[in-house]
């Protein structure tokens, strides 16, 4: 048990969680670095602590000032948000020694999951579909790493065992390119990850990228909470995210969904989780799974009416999960833009002061940010300033109540990419639905040409 937590993040999610924890009577401790000390979420905390410089290494991603800081302030439990030590099984292993929750799965769970030959194989025994390929780590002799990808049929990916935010991949279309890429992305994965292992799986031409949102308590019962559709990417990057993925028989979804929901049961997974799959020609491709909230939860939540974050935290206090997955319903359709500080052609990220802050609002839209007029938006950290969501009873009425909201909102002093969103929004392929992950790069690829 817990009445306070230390919430290990900053920005909007650092203010997300401490809404969560103040709806369920839990204080609050705020951790910041030097450059965010003026940010409101610090000053709305029960209690708050500088855990070094701006430099993340020296604060958000410094383990032991975070613990200190749980230390000092009496806090029995850890929230992580996303990004950062989130995904940090030895963290996770050094809050549950220091005799504190870690809100998130065990480190043993990160750990498997984390490695994506050990993910894939738990999933393949979970009866999880998995992109075509063995569940193994390449062999060191040429000849076998041949002879694997004749199997398979080209063109193959090339992935990094520890790889994540689409580093540490190469694509190979023929054989005579196999082992120089092989070569190239061992020692890029040795150098990001510090880990040389590498994968090989089909490639696929032109998938969709689909999500399945699980809620897991601590006594057996996991939950799947419908999908989600990330495919408008950039460069590996989500840009727009929305739930239901558009166009997907809800018969297939409900049947990969519960294949989801029964391997969180066999590993013993507890918490929030995303399993994430490649979609193509009606088919889903386990790709990896995130143990950890995802920065598109609110398109979920909008759908289903479920707080995932208070779920989390419930259940890391130990709580038995109240729903059953016949009371999990999507109602509706929702979108959300990922608004970034930065110039919407270049995508370079524009720090500064916000002169002006002027969100929309109204029936269906929900704005989550840390940011009002004169923050300073500072260059240490992700550009992500708000998500600006939106509920209707269609996508069509989601998309209309997303066009009216980016015309409402208003940022000056900083340059943001509203305009992009606004002009994506007018785009008749995404607006049909169900577009794949390279659509908005060939998208941006026209735009420049025009």
């Amino acid at each position: 048990m817990f009445d306070k937590v230390l919430i290990a993040n900053r920005g909007e999610i650092a203010l997300r969680i401490q809404r969560a924890c103040k709806g369920l009577g839990l204080k609050t401790v705020a951790v910041y670095s030097e450059a965010d000390r003026d940010a409101s979420y610090v000053q709305q905390a029960d209690e708050a602590v500088c855990i070094g410089p701006a430099a993340p290494g020296q604060s958000y991603l410094n383990q032991a000032a975070l613990l200190y800081a749980a230390e000092l302030t009496g806090a029995q439990a850890v929230h992580p948000g996303y990004g950062f030590l989130s995904e940090n099984a030895a963290f996770a292993e050094r809050v549950e020694q220091a005799q504190m929750t870690f809100i998130g799965p065990s480190a043993a769970c990160i750990r498997t999951m984390g490695d994506k030959v050990a993910a894939k194989r738990a999933m393949r025994e979970a009866g999880v579909p998995c992109v075509p390929g063995p569940d193994s780590s390449l062999p060191s002799d040429p000849q076998g790493i041949l002879a694997i990808a004749r199997d398979i049929g080209y063109p193959v990916i090339v992935k990094a065992a520890g790889g994540g935010g689409g580093r540490g991949m190469r694509v190979v279309q023929e054989q005579s390119q196999l082992l120089d890429a092989i070569a190239l992305t061992g020692e890029e994965a040795r150098r990001a990850f510090g880990n040389p292992e590498l994968y090989i799986e089909k490639f696929l031409g032109k998938p969709r990228h689909v999500e399945i949102q699980v809620l897991c308590d601590a006594h057996g019962h996991a939950l799947w909470l419908g999908s989600r559709d990330c495919s408008m990417q950039r460069r590996h990057q989500k840009v727009l995210e929305e739930a239901p993925a558009p166009g997907i028989d809800p018969a297939l979804m409900a049947r990969v969904g519960e294949r989801c929901a029964e391997a969180c049961r066999l590993i013993g997974y507890q918490g929030v989780g995303t399993f994430e799959f490649l979609f193509e020609n009606d088919e889903f491709y386990f790709i990896e799974m995130n143990t950890r909230l995802q920065v598109e939860h609110p398109v979920t939540e909008m759908t289903t009416g479920i707080d995932i974050v208070q779920q989390q935290i419930r259940m890391a206090l130990g709580e038995r999960l109240s729903l059953t997955q016949a009371d999990v319903g999507a109602v509706g359709h929702s979108l959300e833009c990922r608004i970034n500080a930065e110039d919407p052609h270049t995508f370079m990220p524009t720090p500064g002061q916000v002169t002006r802050w002027q969100v929309p609002g109204g029936f269906g839209v929900r704005v989550d940010s840390h940011v009002s007029q004169g923050y300073r938006v500072p260059p240490y950290y992700d550009s992500m300033v708000a998500k600006v969501i939106t509920h209707g009873a269609t996508r069509e009425e989601a998309l209309a109540r997303m066009r009216l909201a980016l015309s409402e909102m208003v940022v000056e002093g900083i340059s943001t990419n509203v305009a992009l969103h606004r002009d994506l929004l007018q785009d008749p392929g995404f607006c049909a639905g169900g577009v794949d992950i390279h659509h908005l790069e060939r998208w941006l690829q026209k735009r420049t040409a025009a």
